[in-house]
């Protein structure tokens, strides 16, 4: 089984898409297509997505049973110890400092943990 999602894309791209696939939600693509076509059809997504972005997901003889691929997107695929992973960068407001942590359990993990008061 293969899975393309993309966004931010061409209405010609998702017209091409639906040749192969079924477009069970917008810009989410699903279907079983051989190796050959899927790589072509990789190809031709990478050449059409334009300024949009890709992801490919389909079935592979590994550990975790399936593979990725990413075109233009701001999550990066990297490989830990064999397993595929999909790594998301912190973006600077993410972090706010201004913030403190909280430390300890919050009030209401206290009640449920100790009884309702």
């Amino acid at each position: 089984m293969t899975v393309i999602v993309v966004a931010a894309c061409p209405v010609g791209l998702r017209g091409h898409l639906t040749r192969w696939l079924l477009e069970i939600s917008p810009g989410v693509f699903v279907g079983t297509i051989s190796a050959h076509v899927r790589g072509l059809m990789w190809a031709r997504v990478v050449d059409m997505v334009k300024t949009g972005r890709a992801i490919m997901v389909h079935g592979a003889d590994n550990e975790q049973g399936l593979a990725f691929q990413v075109h233009d997107h701001n999550w990066i695929p990297v490989d830990y110890e064999g397993i595929n992973l999909m790594l998301r960068p912190v973006q600077p407001d993410d972090a706010d400092p201004a913030v403190p942590a909280s430390k300890g359990w919050s009030n209401a993990s206290k009640r449920r943990r100790f009884g309702r008061r």
